[in-house]
């Protein structure tokens, strides 16, 4: 579905509020053809073998119909999930619509940002680089994991701060985190070794409210979660009070239900068009789904 012009007579599920998704017949299935329900109710049942003891939930959507859906003990269609790194999404899609505002010549400023953009350029020059090599590094490598930030492959796990610190001061490299770890020296050259680092996903925090003059969460609230119908999702925030922020988590910390979450997906799958408006740039959707 990578033409958004043949996608207008789609179905798109209103709000929640509204009536939301439309559900399946399982015994009139000509609309969902080739789903083997048999399967798909045993799947379940082995989910709910490992898994119902801790809130979650599972949607599962086919032709816009809600053809499966299963729910933890004392959770319900409305309760909402941490999804944890689904977060960096979110995120991704958030920077998918400031580069096309760039190209757009709409940002604030009229800055214009692309993939290739030193991302330390968009930073006040409070905000000092802790290695020389952090010169290098771009938004695309920020986006991609590729910065050299250490992560999790050196045993950096998210951005909690210690005592008398914040978040975003350890994800920047003043300052190590609650276990002692660091991140001011670069693992390597950006662009040349690729580590999962939540504190290089937690610099595009900082960078968009930087460039955009708005804070991510509030960004998104307006160009997609309203559009599509999301109502009820909710975004941590870090930092603030003496340090750095408070400012949008970049890598976790999005609260949604199963059900909204899958309005998300179902917005990529439709190459980020939604019932007459391309929301996310096609372009985007391509790139940021592509397997490299």
């Amino acid at each position: 579905m990578k033409n958004s012009q043949n996608l207008k007579n789609n179905y798109f599920p209103q709000p929640e509020s509204e009536g939301g998704w439309r559900f399946s017949d399982q015994n009139n299935t000509s609309s969902i053809p080739d789903v083997d329900f048999d399967l798909l109710n045993d799947a379940i049942e082995e989910y709910k073998h490992f898994f119902d003891n801790v809130a979650s939930g599972i949607v599962i959507i086919k032709n816009g119909y809600i053809i499966k859906e299963h729910y933890s003990f004392m959770t319900l269609p409305g309760s909402r999930f941490d999804v944890w790194s689904c977060t960096k999404s979110f995120t991704g899609i958030a920077w998918g619509l400031l580069l096309e505002e760039s190209k757009n010549g709409l940002l604030p400023s009229n800055a214009e940002v692309k993939l290739d953009s030193l991302a330390y350029s968009f930073l006040p020059e409070s905000f000092k680089m802790t290695d020389k090599l952090k010169e290098k590094i771009t938004i695309g490598h920020l986006l991609s994991m590729t910065s050299g930030i250490p992560g999790e492959g050196q045993l950096t796990f998210g951005i909690p701060p210690k005592i008398n610190s914040g978040p975003f001061e350890h994800a920047l490299g003043y300052q190590e985190n609650r276990y002692g770890k660091k991140t001011d020296k670069l693992i390597g050259d950006p662009g040349s070794v690729w580590d999962y680092s939540d504190p290089a996903i937690a610099h595009l925090s900082v960078l968009f409210k930087e460039i955009m003059q708005q804070e991510m969460h509030e960004y998104m609230q307006e160009k997609v979660f309203k559009k599509i119908g999301v109502e009820n999702a909710s975004w941590d925030v870090h930092g603030g009070g003496q340090f750095i922020g408070p400012h949008t988590s970049a890598h976790v910390g999005m609260h949604i239900s199963a059900r909204e979450l899958a309005r998300v997906g179902y917005l990529l799958m439709n190459n980020g068009y939604w019932s007459g408006q391309q929301i996310i740039p096609s372009w985007w959707v391509d790139m940021a789904t592509k397997s490299l």
